[in-house]
This record gives C-alpha cells, structure tokens and sequence, in this order.
C-alpha cells in the first residue's frame, strides 16, 4: 500500500460526535451560512478489506484514533465553531517546530489575518490539568498571530487524548506548512521519549516504522542546541542530515562550536547555517602524494626509489643490483640519526648566518 493510500484509511471521513451543550450555546453567534459553506456532503467511505489479524488490530487502533480525534476533516463537517482568548490557550505537550529568527512568514500570516481574518480554525481540548484553560493541538503559528494581533482566536474545542492530540497534530503538518526533515525527527524523538509506541508516532507523522527509526536515530545524534543553532533549515534533506550525524560523531563538538561562534554565522539564513556548519565538519582532503622518484649511484644504476605522502617518507633499495644494502643501512641508522641531530643543532633555527659558530673570544 502506498503511504498516501495508508494516510487516507487511516484518516477516512468519520460521522462527527454531536457538539457538548458548552459549545451549542457558544454556536449561537456564528452565522448559519458560514457553517454550511465549509460542511461540504461527506464522501463515501471506501470498501472495507480483509486484513490478517495483525495487520487489522493495528489498524483498527489507527482507525480508532483518527475518528475519536476527528482531525481537520471534521471541522469541515459540521464542527462547532468558538471564540477563544488567547490568554486561555497553551501549546501542545510535544514541541514540532525549531524556532528561526530569520523566518519572516509569522509576519505573513500575521498581516492575512489583520486583512481578512482567520480563515481556518485551530483545534484545540480542554487542559487536562488547568481547568479553564485549552491545550493546542494544532494551529500553534494561527494562534501566536492572533495574540499578537490582541484578537480571539477561532477554535474548534474536542475532548481528546494525548494520543489522539498528538495524530492530528502530525497530520495537520502533513496537509498544512510542512515541517523540515530535522524538525520531524525531533518529533519522532519527543513523542518516543513520552512513550508513545512506533505506531502511533508513525501515525501521527504519515510514515512506516522504519522511517520513524530513522528520523529517531538522527536526532539523538545531533544534540538539540546545535539544531537551535542552526534553525529548522528547510531546504535540507534527510541525507544530508544523516551526513551531518556521521561527521557530528566523528569530530565532536569542538568544530561546531568554532563554526557557530564566528559573528557572521548569526546573520546567516537557516540553510546557509546548515552548510557552514556542515562544511566545517567535513574531512580534510587527504595529502597528494608526491610522484615517486629515484636515486641513481655512480654507475647509473636506479638503486632506490623515493615515495612521499603527507608525513611519510619511503625509501626502498633495489636488492638485486645491491644485495643486503638494506640491512647495512638499516645498521647504520643509529650513526646517520644522530650526525643528523648534530647538524640540525649546529644550524639553529635558520637565517642567513645558520651553521656559523662564534669563537669564544668574542662572545
């Protein structure tokens, strides 16, 4: 089954639970038309398949979550619509995004409701642990605008658990402004380390459970401040993140730091601050080797050859035209170091007088 096929069983139109008394009375204010307008005929639901006893009971869980949350496709279906104080309403449990200074479309969304209101509702439950207060579930960026605004927010209020919140929070992403590759494997790890299973985590995002393994594996890899630093970075994929992880590993955080540190990284976008730090960490180049050449003796003879690389110098001896020369330089080399020694001190640190010594009546 392809992953759009999966998304839409799972989040399959379900007949809306009618509204609790709190919210009918609220209704009264909201013009009929408009209600109308956005409850468009449901569509059928598709034929049911047999599945294997394993597959169904996973399903049917999905399934059972999907309908109790109602999601974005039941507030087009006759959802009752409320007026809501921002100063009553908090963020979801399990952040989603990664904050960027440099994103300029709060500003946006900000000036479309000034102009033509909120077009959309956010849903939101009621806090769990604050009554009065309501908890988002998603319509986060909607709600922020609205508060700077000093206006109410429109909401759609449901009685929903952490785990039906946490679905259509993620499938509201998915239909929505889509969140960057890193600001999904930062979910995936919020909601594992809340201890929700891989199936609804997968769920919640629209992916199987070996994406989820890998969104989980990134984020543990890259630590959470060096992802602020950098910002959600949504032009970049997830194999250069992976790549990121690797060097992260691999170097430490020494080179990351240095990169963020420099005055110009703050002034940079969110995908120009993934690559520097992304190049900072990258492996320097191995040193060319140099062409390997030989040595001559007085009969013309090619007796040694010479490889350099880097830090390494070879030299081999051609044994059929010398046999056991090898070994007797190799007896030899205490007696070559140390006149090598000898002579590196006699010349000093270098200059146009090295290897010059001073007599000792005029020092």
């Amino acid at each position: 089954m392809s992953r759009k096929s999966a998304m839409d069983a799972i989040f399959a139109a379900r007949p809306t639970a009618p509204p609790s008394p709190r919210l009918e009375a609220s209704n009264q204010t909201e013009p009929a038309e408009v209600l109308e307008a956005s409850n468009p005929l449901p569509s059928p639901l598709p034929p049911k398949r047999i599945r294997s006893g394993a597959i169904a009971a996973m399903g049917s869980s999905l399934d059972h979550l999907a309908s109790r949350a109602q999601l974005a496709d039941g507030i087009e279906k006759g959802s009752t619509i409320i007026e809501l104080d921002t100063g009553l309403i908090v963020g979801s449990f399990v952040t989603d995004r990664v904050s960027d200074a440099s994103d300029t479309s709060l500003a946006g969304l900000v000036d479309s409701i000034r102009e033509s209101g909120q077009q959309v509702p956010i849903l939101v439950r009621p806090h769990p642990e604050k009554p009065g207060c309501y908890q988002i579930a998603y319509g986060h960026r909607r709600a922020r605008a609205a508060a700077q605004l000093g206006v109410s927010v429109r909401a759609v209020v449901r009685d929903l658990t952490d785990a039906e919140l946490v679905v259509a929070q993620g499938k509201e992403n998915l239909e929505r402004r889509d969140l960057s590759y890193i600001e999904r494997a930062f979910f995936a790890l919020r909601l594992e380390r809340l201890s929700f299973s891989r199936e609804v985590i997968g769920a919640a995002m629209g992916v199987h459970k070996p994406d989820v393994s890998n969104f989980v594996t990134v984020a543990r890899t890259i630590p959470e401040d060096v992802v602020a630093a950098i910002g959600p970075a949504p032009k970049v994929g997830g194999p250069r993140w992976r790549v990121l992880a690797e060097r992260i590993k691999r170097s430490g955080r020494s080179r990351v730091e240095a990169a963020t540190a420099k005055s110009s990284f703050i002034g940079l976008s969110s995908n120009e601050r993934f690559a520097a730090v992304f190049e900072a960490l990258e492996a320097p180049a191995a040193a060319k080797a140099e062409k390997p050449t030989t040595w001559t003796d007085d009969k013309g003879r090619k007796l040694a050859r010479i490889e350099r690389a880097g830090q390494r110098f070879n030299l081999s001896i051609d044994e059929r035209l010398e046999p056991a020369f090898g070994d007797y330089l190799v007896s030899r080399l205490p007696e070559i170091l140390a006149a090598y020694r000898v002579r590196k001190e006699s010349d000093g640190v270098g200059g146009p007088c090295h290897g010059i010594t001073v007599p000792e009546s005029s020092r």
